[in-house]
């Protein structure tokens, strides 16, 4: 990859080397980069695309792809298309010679002197000549390449719209509002043909406009990029402050070995070299963290720069349609964002007397003190969303799950990383795992009667095993769900949540009308918990507030909710009249608790600490049962023991 040159934050540049693009070409995703920056980021990953025929975004992870299996890693870059928008705002000198795309597909090289504002391609006067003269390119709009450069108005004035990456001959002229995405004819045949809303685009132009405002979006671009620049700053100021912190230890340690002489200049010794140490490790790990931040600046500003200059200058169809590529990105940005503030935190090194400082002419220097490090969370962590108490929840999608001959029974469901989901289906003791469109990727057996799922890992989950005393981990690397371990329990499982990485709470049955839960880790149960036998009806289904620190169970046969501590002491228990068998159960970022009822067709929403702050009931279907929540997005999904193939999607607004 090419080092990063002087520019103006005007220009648009490569997320990868942070200079002015060279060739870019842009992702069905829509972000661009460098031709030699992403052929750089393909070959350091070759072997793994060799197999999977298919890359990642190195921006939002979106796979691109497939690749015709004819076709070498080598040759991969250069298969994505031109974005002629970025080409046409970048500054003349940075592309004087462009060189002719008809003459490079055909392995020659030669200088561009024209381009076809049609067909997007910069032509030498040898391939300009054949151009004019043939029957279907004869009309085509020509632009000199100095107005090509110069003026990205003249681009989107003659491009007509977008082409499909997967069918390149075909246009996007028809928008899927089930998937809302934009596709082709062949799409609308091959991949969206039992969609039930699938509509000229032109048609609904008017309205799609309407709910993509660019103006919002480029806001939005431009708070992110603020956010990573705050970010930048404040792990910035915490290599200052710990180099400063550092060099006023020594000084304190200084004044102390006046006294207590000999001994603590070994002291003084190990906080000079420990302490810069710990600021070396830190500013490393910090210019990495700060490089991660400006790719995604890079990438954030481009998105921008796309925005403004197609609203400016391009079409109806070429705003909704960036407007669309541009508006999706922006959650997966904020996801981005929001982990770097939940990881800002700020270092200080503190010297750790002992007490036997007044005998200290007797002891070592590891006797007196230690240097150590102290993490504290900044206060300022990003969240431009309203509080979750504040929002209407709306349905926003039902979609349909069923690939048995046998009816299934989707008791457990969780929401994975890439927008994936994963479902247990009881009836068929079996595990499916869904992608970011919902559609089935994988199916996995599973020994016994599976209850409850949840996420354990960056590519594990946990399944439980009702009416058995196991619970299985399960790999899911590269959507292919494999065994890894089982863990035997001292009861029966039912509900099951994370607790942490590698770590989760089970709720079961223990026998002789004793119900328990209790926190596994490292493959072993801790603080095992078997004191309510006063309780009647199974324990259902579990959650954790984000802090972990409080336990939610549900009930069924009493209807009711149970809050512990970690500890099992019972903090309250919340059982309305209108909450009738409550099965599934989760929390959202506010540690608000979303209670499932079965049998009474709603959701209860309850503040953190039991109080009611409404009780969901529009576009909840009969009989809902589990429920599983992304924090990132503000959505949940439920399934539903009626309709039981269909998974219902809400979303707080």
């Amino acid at each position: 990859m090419a080092t990063a040159t002087t520019h103006t934050e005007d220009e648009p540049t490569c997320p990868l080397c942070m200079g002015l693009f060279n060739v870019p070409r842009q992702l069905p995703c829509a972000h661009t980069f460098c031709q030699s920056c992403v052929q750089s980021y393909i070959t350091s990953k070759a072997k793994e695309h060799e197999t999977k025929r298919c890359i990642e975004c190195p921006v939002c992870r979106q796979t691109a792809g497939p690749f015709r299996q004819n076709k070498s890693t080598s040759e991969w870059a250069s298969l994505f298309p031109i974005d002629t928008v970025i080409q046409s705002m970048l500054p003349t000198k940075s592309k004087v010679d462009r060189v002719c795309d008809a003459c490079t597909s055909d392995g020659s090289s030669a200088i561009a002197t024209g381009f076809c504002a049609v067909c997007e391609e910069a032509m030498c006067d040898n391939c300009l000549s054949v151009h004019r003269k043939q029957k279907i390119s004869k009309a085509h709009y020509i632009l000199t390449i100095e107005e090509f450069l110069n003026n990205p108005q003249n681009v989107m004035k003659f491009a007509e719209g977008f082409t499909c990456f997967y069918h390149k001959d075909e246009d996007l002229r028809f928008y899927c509002k089930n998937h809302k995405i934009a596709c082709c004819a062949v799409c609308v045949l091959e991949s969206h043909k039992t969609c039930s809303d699938v509509k000229q685009m032109k048609e609904e132009l008017p309205s799609l406009l309407h709910e993509r405002k660019p103006c919002e979006i480029i806001e939005d671009l431009k708070k992110l990029e603020t956010h990573l620049k705050t970010f930048i700053d404040v792990k910035e100021s915490n290599i200052k402050d710990l180099e400063s912190q550092v060099n006023g230890l020594t000084d304190q340690v200084r004044e102390i070995r006046m006294k207590i002489n000999t001994a603590l200049d070994e002291l003084e010794m190990k906080v000079k070299t420990e302490g810069r140490s710990i600021h070396e490790e830190v500013a490393i790990r910090t210019e990495e963290e700060k490089h991660q931040c400006l790719s995604l600046i890079h990438a954030i500003r481009n998105s921008q720069y796309q925005c403004e200059t197609v609203h400016k200058y391009g079409n109806d169809i070429h705003k909704f349609l960036t407007a669309e590529k541009i508006k999706s990105q922006i959650p997966l940005y904020y996801s981005q964002v929001r982990e770097k503030y939940e990881r800002t935190d700020t270092l200080t090194v503190q010297v750790k007397f002992t007490p036997l400082l007044e005998s200290f002419l007797s002891l070592s220097s590891s006797d007196i003190g230690t240097i150590v490090t102290v993490t504290s969370l900044n206060l300022s962590i990003l969240d431009e969303r309203k509080p979750t108490k504040e929002c209407q929840v709306e349905k926003v999608e039902t979609f349909d799950v069923n690939i048995s001959d046998r009816t299934p029974n989707y008791t457990g469901i969780t929401i994975l990383p890439r927008n994936r989901v994963m479902l247990v289906d009881n009836i068929n003791s079996q595990c499916i795992l869904l992608n970011s469109s919902h559609e089935v990727v994988t199916t996995y057996k599973i020994t016994g009667n599976p209850c409850d799922i949840c996420v354990v890992g960056d590519e594990e989950v946990a399944v439980s095993a009702r009416y058995e005393n196991k619970i299985q981990i399960l790999s899911i690397r590269d959507d292919v769900i494999s065994p890894v371990i089982i863990i035997t329990t001292k009861y029966k499982c039912y509900g099951i949540t994370a607790a942490g990485k590698g770590e989760m709470v089970v709720v079961g049955d223990c026998g002789n009308s004793r119900y328990c839960w209790s926190l596994i880790r490292d493959g072993r149960e801790v603080n095992y918990s078997d004191q309510y036998d006063s309780l009647s009806g199974h324990f259902n289904y579990i959650a954790l507030n984000n802090s972990k620190t409080r336990v939610f169970v549900t009930v069924h046969i009493t209807n009711s909710l149970h809050c512990f501590n970690m500890e099992g002491k019972k903090q309250y228990t919340y059982s309305p009249d209108n909450l009738k068998n409550p099965i599934g159960v989760a929390v959202d970022r506010d540690d608000n608790i979303y209670v499932v009822g079965c049998s009474s067709h709603n959701i209860h929403q309850l503040s953190p600490e039991g109080c009611i702050i409404q009780v969901i009931t529009t576009g909840v279907p009969q009989y809902p049962m589990a429920i599983s929540f992304d924090n990132s997005k503000d959505t949940f999904i439920i399934t539903n023991f009626s309709e039981t193939t269909k998974l219902h999607i809400y979303q707080l607004k």
